[in-house]
């Protein structure tokens, strides 16, 4: 099974099935593969680029006293959403005095400072649509199905919510109503939607998202300085009503996993995060009707949570650039596939040795930008520039 056409034409058959329900979470990698200038630069930065950023412009806040503070294991780099959990820690224990000669004043204007400053670096239109994010969303409008496809993402950006607007496509993303949105979570709980919406779960919040003085959580705009943003649930801990919407997007997670014959496809995703990660693993694990690929990016070896995971339920397959890990057992791709009609040449890459060596393989599913094309493939789309993009 150490084949990577095979590996893919499996896949390929999980989400062709019109029956099954079927999710997509859409991880930090996936924002970071679209290309602007011509290539040469990403639309948003990584996590260690936004760091970086946000860091050097708010260097007259003392951010970096909040980062000499922040102990983490010595393989691991303090992130941005790290700084703002400390940030939200210290104003939850602060209390009248200071720490560090941080007052609750000055680290809720630094809490605020780091939610503005992801939101401008985030806040991106899609250059085009072509993207894989584009050619997700046609997927789904061109296969009609028996349920809804379901869309999880940790990501804070709207780039999802624009891509599925663009091809008319309804979704549902836990709030209602229009010039302010409402969160609603008896809908979540109990909503029944047509099989052509789409569920959207924001799993860490979205720079849209905002809580006013009252605790009332909105989607929308924000003219207000007492409201707000909800960016990353680093406070779940400390007060049961800000557990909401973060809670509920997660729960969905979950729910989905629980029960019956569902798919779920990862792309983007390291599997880094602590609690998406234990939901995955206990729901995969409880039930066998359930599936998860891991399309991973790079080398198998980069992601050890995710081989972690994989060792512990056969129902997790990691898909990875150099090789797999499925049904127990780590595999390297093999060169030589024989009686294999290859459809899907450009998910693979076979570098060919001038040393006498093997030659490699290189399977490219994980990579957002090919699974867009290989989502698109399946509807047989063909790009005649029409403006609706129905799949021919």
């Amino acid at each position: 099974m150490n084949y990577p056409y095979r590996q893919i034409e499996i896949l390929q058959q999980a989400l062709a099935s019109d029956k099954s329900r079927i999710a997509f979470l859409l991880g930090a990698g996936c924002p970071v593969s679209i290309r602007i200038q011509d290539g040469n630069e990403r639309l948003i930065q990584d996590i260690a680029g936004l760091t970086k950023t946000i860091c050097d412009t708010l260097k007259d806040k003392n951010i970096g006293k909040i980062v000499d503070r922040i102990q983490l294991p010595e393989d691991k780099k303090v992130t941005i959403e790290d700084i703002l959990s400390h940030v939200r820690l210290l104003s939850e224990v602060v209390g009248k005095g200071n720490i560090d000669n941080f007052t609750k004043k000055n680290l809720a204007k630094l809490e605020k400072g780091i939610c503005e400053k992801i939101t401008d670096a985030v806040s991106k239109e899609l250059p085009d649509n072509e993207t894989p994010y584009h050619q997700l969303a046609s997927w789904i409008r061109g296969i009609p199905r028996d349920n809804p496809v379901e869309i999880f993402t940790p990501n804070y950006d709207l780039l999802i919510e624009s891509a599925l607007e663009s091809k008319n496509i309804p979704y549902f993303d836990g709030f209602i109503g229009s010039r302010k949105a409402f969160f609603d979570l008896h809908s979540i709980e109990h909503e029944k939607l047509p099989p052509r919406w789409v569920k959207l779960w924001k799993l860490h919040g979205s720079i849209n998202w905002w809580k006013d003085p009252n605790g009332n959580i909105f989607r929308g705009h924000s003219k207000s300085a007492e409201n707000k943003q909800m960016i990353y649930p680093s406070h779940l801990k400390y007060d049961e009503s800000r557990r909401m919407p973060y809670y509920a997007m997660q729960d969905r997670l979950g729910h989905f996993l629980a029960a019956g014959q569902a798919v779920l496809v990862t792309c983007g995703y390291s599997f880094v995060d602590k609690h998406l990660r234990a939901i995955i693993l206990e729901r995969l694990s409880a039930n066998p009707y359930a599936i998860c690929f891991g399309l991973l990016h790079s080398g198998i070896e980069k992601y050890p949570e995710a081989l972690i995971c994989a060792k512990q339920t056969a129902n997790l397959s990691l898909i990875a650039n150099n090789g797999a890990f499925i049904g127990g057992q780590q595999v390297s791709w093999n060169a030589e596939e024989p009686n294999v009609e290859k459809h899907y040449d450009y998910c693979v890459e076979k570098k060919e040795a001038n040393d006498g060596t093997e030659s490699s393989i290189n399977c490219k599913i994980g990579d957002f930008q090919v699974l867009g094309k290989f989502l698109l493939n399946q509807i047989g789309y063909t790009n005649n520039n029409e403006e609706d993009g129905h799949a021919k």
